[in-house]
């Protein structure tokens, strides 16, 4: 926080955690409510509310891996890295690439 002109505080970028205890944050939130470990979080970005992942997860394990269901959730946190919101956006076989 500093302070401005007015006598006001206002909150600084540097304030709040770092961008890699919010990811840890994000993983682990998400993790104890759907049950489901994080393998990557392939985005990340601030916003004006907070912050906004993608979480890739496994959601059924197959053998081979290759054929393991896949998904991507969308995770919203505050701007102090507490879970606002998730939402499943994408299903897919691990071993499918995006269709180009």
């Amino acid at each position: 926080m500093t302070d401005t002109s007015d006598g006001t505080r206002k909150k600084t970028a540097a304030s709040g955690p770092s961008p890699l205890a919010l990811m840890r944050s994000a993983r682990e939130q998400l993790a104890e409510l759907t049950g489901l470990h994080p393998e990557s979080v392939p985005r990340m970005e601030q916003t004006d509310d907070g912050w906004v992942l993608d979480a890739e997860v496994v959601e059924l394990a197959r053998v081979p891996e290759t054929m393991s269901l896949m998904a991507l959730y969308e995770v919203t946190l505050d701007p102090e890295g507490r879970l606002t919101g998730y939402r499943r956006i994408r299903r897919y076989e691990r071993g499918r690439s995006d269709r180009g």
